[in-house]
């Protein structure tokens, strides 16, 4: 993937957030902790997020039951889903895959707090069902 992409600052800006939560606290803690940390660390950024919004679902133009919940929406338009996991599986982006379909958002980022020893990350950018993908794993700062 080139280093032009969509909402490139934005991911950078929330990126930047999830390695503060990451040196800060490190690996060993559940989910439902770094999400409570990132939440604090996006305000601290003055980063405008949603966390767990709603995304409703259709089929055939008839509202379903089920709906979908990403970890975060920042800046309106970047999905966010974390997970405190050994290591990113492919059941994991395809949970991101569903999130940028469900809710026609553009790009997504995919972040590991789990992984030792540094934060594992997936971008993706969503081109009309057609997924670019960015991974890495980093606890320096953003290039």
């Amino acid at each position: 993937m080139s280093e032009d992409f969509p909402l490139k600052e934005e991911t950078y800006l929330i990126l930047g957030a999830c390695f503060e939560v990451y040196n800060e606290m490190g690996r060993g803690f559940l989910e439902p902790v770094y999400q409570e940390c990132l939440e604090k660390e996006l305000r601290l950024q003055e980063i405008p997020f949603e966390s767990q919004l709603v995304l409703e679902l259709e089929y055939k133009g008839q509202k379903l039951e089920k709906r979908y919940q990403p970890d975060f929406v920042c800046f309106g338009s970047v999905v966010v889903e974390i997970k405190a996991v050994s290591r990113l599986l492919v059941e994991h982006e395809a949970q991101l895959i569903n999130y940028l379909n469900a809710g026609n958002f553009e790009v997504g980022l995919l972040v590991n707090f789990g992984h030792y020893p540094k934060l594992e990350y997936t971008r993706l950018i969503n081109q009309k069902n057609n997924y670019l993908r960015q991974s890495a794993s980093s606890a320096g700062t953003l290039r």
